[in-house]
């Protein structure tokens, strides 16, 4: 195989996640609650060489475009990504992403004690962090691991 070569075939109609950083693509593939029993299309690349970072991860999901939301949360633990937007073999839409400075209602708080586990109708908030992202009710800090947290509230 030479440099020019595509090792994963192009999509017709989805969503290309680019420079994830290299050992990443199944912890976006767990944000995007894509575990292979809904009949998804995807190709994964991983640790494939990066001019830019020194290995990378990419994601293709076929008959998929992300919501922001999706996306909010992927910046987490790909702060350097592009998302592709593709249609008929053809990149429409190409953005990188941006860390909010909040996430709502999209990641659970590992704390038992806090209000978001009560029985009370709280929806989970959360700060970013430069390094990971910190519960505004409980303050407690999540650094590793954010994707198993995924499904606030």
């Amino acid at each position: 195989m030479t440099d020019k070569q595509l090792r994963v075939s192009k999509i017709e109609n989805g969503t290309v996640i680019d420079h994830v950083h290299g050992g990443q693509a199944l912890n976006v593939l767990a944000i995007l609650g894509i575990d292979g029993s809904g009949g998804e299309q995807v190709s994964i690349g991983m640790n494939v060489p990066s001019d830019t970072l020194a290995t990378k991860d990419v994601v293709k999901v076929e008959g998929r475009e992300l919501s922001q939301d999706e996306v909010d949360v992927l910046s987490l633990i790909a702060p350097d990504a592009t998302i592709n937007i593709v249609r008929e073999y053809d990149v429409v839409e190409k953005h990188r992403v941006d860390r909010p400075e909040t996430v709502t209602g999209v990641l659970s708080c590992p704390n038992h004690n806090c209000i978001t586990n009560a029985d009370e109708p709280v929806e989970t908030r959360f700060a970013v962090l430069r390094d990971g992202v910190r519960c505004e009710f409980c303050e407690q800090i999540v650094r590793e691991d954010i994707a198993n947290h995924i499904g606030g509230d």
